[in-house]
């Protein structure tokens, strides 16, 4: 069965999307640590970051820097956060996570509730901002 991203890549599920190419797809969490979150996949449909094969390893990494430049510029941020984690989802994924602080990257804060209207308007808003 398809994970819940091969779901967003082939558009069964909504996502607000920010950023695509022919191999990736950068998309905004649904449950963010801070406004901007934004998770980064490849659209081959490997479990474990890991075990991407070295291209699509380093093109992933290649592909999320573009995708941090544009959020930093929407966030204002000081930084922004990359974090392999997560168990949940059985498809390779980094979050990127705008922050101002140590403390906005802990998973263990509570997430953000934001409208749809709200998260459309910050995708929007990073896409406007990528540069593929």
């Amino acid at each position: 069965m398809a994970s819940i991203f091969t779901r967003i890549i082939r558009r069964e599920i909504p996502a607000h999307i920010v950023a695509e190419d022919e191999r990736y797809l950068a998309f905004l969490d649904i449950n963010p640590l801070t406004k901007g979150h934004t998770l980064v996949i490849p659209k081959a449909e490997v479990d474990y970051i890991y075990d991407l094969d070295d291209e699509t390893l380093t093109g992933l990494h290649l592909f999320a820097k573009k995708v941090a430049h544009a959020l930093k510029k929407v966030t204002g941020c000081k930084r922004v956060a990359v974090a392999v984690l997560g168990l949940e989802v059985p498809h390779a994924h980094v979050h990127l996570v705008p922050m101002n602080q140590m403390s906005e990257a802990n998973f263990a804060n509570p997430k953000l509730k934001l409208s749809q209207e709200e998260l459309a308007g910050i995708a929007a808003r990073i896409r406007s901002e990528f540069s593929a």
